[in-house]
């Protein structure tokens, strides 16, 4: 197993409010990995994502142990998500400077076989393989609801105005739920975790097309950053991307 990671704070942006984290054992053959994208102003949405994942990763850390069952790695995920939830809320609760802030969190424990992912917000997981690319999370938006309620297609949410509304972030609330997946690999497949930086500028086509044919992954990775820029970069941009 194999794993990259960038991060760039795009064209439009002074100052970059991802965070993120890739831990790989080899000794385990497991890796844990996670994407936070900040909100709530210039200074506390870049401390809402680094306290997601400091706690986050540090919370699986203790939990996560070698030959753990999907069950027992999606409690500690939703237990690490809380945990990081909780640290924000609290800060920004005693501290005026940080009122208001929040963040997103995709994250995920990956074995050769499986990963189990954890979302909260609109930060994303993929599956990539030769068979095509998956979405593995679903969006925690105002369009994704109305998309799924069948009240806008999916070239309609493209470029509707409110596309950047979430519903669902890490810091707000004194709890949040967490959505959970289990994406299951083959030898040769990838995990792609990105902030809605990529995603909201290049499509899925294009990103599987970068990551099956870019050659050298770290390469495919510049080039999907230099894709969304070359796009206006209107946000900050994260990639992580583990090969099994």
């Amino acid at each position: 197993m194999l794993g990259w990671a960038i991060t760039d704070k795009g064209v439009a942006r002074r100052e970059n409010q991802d965070s993120f984290y890739l831990e790989l054992s080899h000794a385990n053959d497991q890796a844990v990995c996670v994407v936070c994208d900040g909100m709530g102003g210039a200074r506390s949405g870049n401390i809402a994502s680094q306290i997601a994942a400091d706690i986050f990763c540090g919370d699986l850390r203790l939990q996560v142990k070698p030959g753990m069952s999907q069950k027992s790695l999606k409690a500690a995920l939703a237990s690490a998500v809380s945990a990081a939830n909780k640290q924000i809320y609290e800060k920004a609760r005693t501290d005026a400077d940080y009122c208001g802030m929040g963040t997103t969190l995709v994250g995920a424990v990956v074995t050769p076989d499986s990963a189990v992912v954890v979302n909260v917000g609109d930060s994303r997981a993929y599956h990539i393989s030769q068979s095509g690319i998956r979405q593995i999370t679903r969006d925690h938006s105002l369009i994704e609801d109305l998309v799924g309620r069948g009240e806008l297609t999916r070239e309609e949410a493209k470029n509707h105005p409110s596309k950047h509304l979430i519903t669902r972030v890490l810091g707000t609330d004194q709890a949040v739920i967490p959505d959970l997946f289990i994406a299951e690999f083959e030898e040769g497949d990838f995990l792609l975790l990105c902030s809605d930086g990529l995603t909201n500028v290049v499509d899925d086509q294009e990103i599987l097309f970068e990551v099956l044919h870019g050659g050298d992954p770290m390469l495919a990775c510049d080039r999907l950053i230099g894709m969304a820029n070359s796009r206006g970069g209107p946000d900050n941009i994260t990639i992580i991307l583990i090969h099994i």
